[in-house]
């Protein structure tokens, strides 16, 4: 499948990237934490009524130049263990307000880098969530590693641990593109990595992650690259688009000095990791997922049960109200979402006082439930049957139309681009269109306004 030039400059534009609705730049400051704790509240009565975990570590031991997360530079390991007691003292005080009887699908680390830290403080927090709830039969336990910080005894404490999914950030293989981007090589061998986990349990789900975009790569480069992660076999492999927006991302500035690839080079990365990994019998989920076809995302895509939240896509059986803990991290809960403070100082203290860190938040009103529901229809299934979604939500299709602010004239350039088929309400998005699935989701997001300084462009 090649998408032409033509359609990469036309579609090319700044749209949000759609892990929430509304998009996070929506969230309002100065939340108030009575409304935080009202919404936690209301939660208990919310669907999903599986409680997912997402732990926000930010420490990383240098800052790589494409980072767009909300990472700090190692403390000193007085600040390190300070900050995991304050994220202790968080989960409790949300625990608190959760009913007991609702069980946890699923835990997640994020960064920064988890696993820069001494694997005590991940033992000790998962230990925590272990004797404070219930879980559902073979939770999803994640964590995104980083390989420079892996060795065969960190790995088998995170095993004992009972984590069962691994994210490995290897971004490229080549080591002038780690080196340009200020990225650390790997420790020890990827594959060895991943050899080492399966043969410790083969159950255990490995994915790869990749960043295609950065100064540096090129078509010959990343193939080879992706022929590597191919030949290690991981259960997932993930190709992120780099979202270059140094203004909000200062570091970023220095990745344009040291030249970006284009959109249509960009285009070109994509597309021939692309080949290579369907080629190799991987099975496309979403834009930038990859996954053997056993594996439980395709079964959940061919049944239409695939979900999506800040962490990436889960399956319905995994698919929790997100509850996030430490700095920076987002809870997504049935009827809102809440960030906490960005500064660690700000965060560990309001946790002192026993108080909620919450500094924004957007309680949904009922339109954006509706609205929601439907970009997670099209980012997940590439399908939206609107006679039925309306049946399903009791409304008509003059509501829906005001709701979403849908017209149809607006999918014309997209069906004669062969981005979609529309008949009779039922609107398929093609192989092609897949690649601007973002653009599409607009289509149904009144709120949306193309401001490049808002959004990372599409491709």
């Amino acid at each position: 499948m090649e998408i032409s030039q033509e359609l990469i400059h036309k579609y090319n534009i700044a749209v949000p990237r759609y892990t929430s609705y509304p998009p996070a730049n929506h969230f309002q400051d100065n939340f108030e934490v009575a409304e935080a704790v009202r919404l936690i509240g209301e939660s208990n009565q919310g669907s999903p009524s599986n409680i997912a975990v997402y732990i926000h570590i930010p420490f990383c031991t240098k800052i790589c130049f494409y980072c767009g997360c909300n990472t700090t530079l190692m403390k000193q390991e007085a600040t390190v263990a300070a900050y995991i007691e304050s994220v202790k003292q968080e989960i409790r005080m949300v625990a608190a307000r959760l009913d007991r009887k609702r069980r946890v699908s699923q835990i997640h680390y994020g960064g920064g880098t988890p696993n820069s830290i001494d694997v005590r403080y991940l033992e000790e927090l998962n230990q925590l969530i272990f004797d404070l709830f219930e879980f559902i039969p073979q939770p999803e336990i994640a964590i995104e590693c980083h390989p420079a910080h892996l060795s065969e005894l960190y790995l088998q404490r995170l095993l004992n641990a009972r984590f069962n999914r691994f994210s490995i950030g290897v971004q490229d293989f080549n080591t002038e593109v780690l080196d340009t981007v200020n990225r650390a090589q790997a420790a020890m061998p990827v594959a060895d990595i991943v050899r080492f986990l399966k043969e410790a349990n083969p159950s255990i789900s490995v994915n790869l992650d990749f960043i295609y975009g950065l100064p540096g790569q090129n078509v010959a480069g990343f193939t080879e690259t992706m022929t590597k992660a191919i030949a290690i076999r991981p259960d997932r492999l993930v190709t992120f688009s780099y979202a270059h927006v140094p203004w909000l991302k200062k570091h970023q500035q220095v990745l344009e000095k040291r030249g970006l690839p284009g959109s249509e080079e960009k285009m070109d990365l994509f597309m021939a990791s692309r080949r290579l990994l369907v080629e190799a019998g991987y099975e496309p989920i979403g834009l930038d997922h990859y996954v053997l076809p056993g594996d439980e995302l395709n079964v959940a895509l061919q049944n239409h049960q695939l979900h999506r939240n800040f962490q990436g896509y889960c399956t319905r059986r995994t698919t929790g109200q997100v509850y996030a803990f430490g700095v920076s991290s987002i809870s997504q809960l049935e009827r809102g979402y809440l960030q906490n403070v960005k500064d660690i100082s700000v965060y560990m203290q309001s946790v002192a006082n026993g108080q909620l860190p919450v500094e924004k938040g957007l309680a949904l009103t009922a339109d954006q439930l509706i609205i929601r529901a439907v970009i997670e229809q099209l980012m997940c299934n590439k399908k939206l049957d609107i006679p039925s979604f309306c049946e399903c939500y009791g409304m008509d299709n003059e509501a829906f139309v005001t709701i979403t602010g849908f017209e149809e004239s607006r999918l014309d350039e997209m069906i004669a681009d062969g981005l979609v088929h529309f008949r009779d309400g039922i609107l398929e998005i093609t192989g092609s269109g897949s690649f601007f699935i973002r653009n599409i989701a607009c289509v149904f997001d009144p709120a949306y306004l193309a401001q490049t300084r808002k959004y990372s462009q599409s491709v």
